[in-house]
């Protein structure tokens, strides 16, 4: 039985290492949003606690 012509593994392995560049990034970019938002929401209830206990 004759084998078939080989496999392009080289553009597998290209493409592969592309999408995980890719999301390695999305992911990055996830976690850098979510602690900002963390710092914002943060901000905003020291905000609120300190004009609470300002009109106390």
């Amino acid at each position: 039985m004759a084998k078939g012509p080989e496999k392009n593994t080289r553009n597998k392995a290209l493409h592969t290492k592309l999408l995980n560049r890719k999301n390695a990034k999305l992911q990055q970019e996830k976690k850098e949003m979510a602690l900002r938002l963390k710092a914002l929401v943060a901000k905003m209830n020291q905000k609120n606690n300190n004009e609470d206990s300002e009109s106390k």
